[in-house]
């Protein structure tokens, strides 16, 4: 998943804290390390209705397209930063202009039969887990290669001047493959007008005089209301244990933490998200 997450940069938010200097005491990391956490999702968070809505009248193909290439685009300048006013605007692009995963949870079940469509979202999950996975591993064995492997990166080269740029790269080469899949995606949206086409016609039909039914609020819909409270609710559990626990490995012993490198935190992190693969 073209993600923060999948960038393998959890352990990487608090560490680069650090290499950018804005922190005036260790102990204060953690309060910019969350507004550079935060940044992410409250981007998604403003634009994902929108992206939504641009999936159901343009395509979900555009949409998709547009996001791999804002991933390969935003990912590779945030391990190019070295502002920290750099790093959350990016990060906050990277969200905002990333409407993915809608319209890929959409498409995935509009290409599945009827009978087949909770099979199609938990493949779509079940992808999810492996970026999970593969995600921390990329960042927990690339970031800071000049500390971690300085036989082979010096500091003054352009992975040791900027630490965090090699895992980003590899993600943005898996978004450029992804991106390049895309030219077999076929479009789906043309299904629901051909539906809508259909009704229509069988309507016109059977009565000449036909009346509007007024249209229900999506606001209204309590079933969708209830299930979107609950996936709220796991969603704060997910993204807090993901945040919480990568900064408190990083953080020092004397601060109660476990003074963890950042190969690690990715090490623990992938064997704990293997137990979602297999769930």
């Amino acid at each position: 998943r073209c993600h923060a997450k999948s960038s393998g940069i959890y352990e990487g938010e608090q560490l680069s804290i650090q290499d950018l200097h804005v922190a005036q005491r260790e102990e204060d990391i953690g309060f910019y390390a969350g507004f550079l956490g935060a940044s992410y999702m409250v981007g998604r968070g403003f634009a994902s209705i929108f992206w939504g809505m641009v999936a159901d009248r343009i395509g979900r193909k555009p949409v998709i397209v547009f996001s791999l290439f804002t991933v390969i685009v935003f990912n590779t300048l945030f391990g190019l930063s070295v502002k920290y006013w750099m790093a959350i605007t990016t990060r906050l692009l990277l969200g905002a202009l990333n409407g993915f995963l809608a319209p890929i949870k959409a498409y995935s079940i509009e290409v599945c039969r009827d009978d087949e469509q909770a099979l199609g979202i938990s493949i779509v999950n079940t992808a999810w887990g492996l970026g999970l996975i593969i995600g921390p591993a990329i960042g927990g064995y690339l970031a800071q290669p000049a500390k971690q492997y300085p036989h082979i990166f010096h500091d003054k080269s352009t992975f040791g001047r900027f630490p965090y740029l090699l895992p980003c790269l590899c993600i943005s080469i898996f978004a450029t493959f992804a991106l390049i899949s895309c030219i077999w995606l076929p479009e789906t949206l043309h299904k629901h007008a051909k539906f809508e086409m259909g009704a229509e016609t069988a309507e016109a039909g059977t009565t000449q005089e036909s009346t509007e039914s007024p249209k229900k609020s999506l606001w209204k819909n309590w079933p969708l209301m209830s299930s979107i409270i609950t996936y709220c609710v796991f969603s704060l559990h997910d993204t807090a244990y993901s945040e919480i626990f990568s900064l408190w490995t990083v953080s020092g012993r004397k601060y109660g933490g476990l003074s963890f490198s950042s190969k690690d935190v990715g090490q623990v992190l992938t064997v704990a998200y293997l137990l979602v693969i297999y769930f």
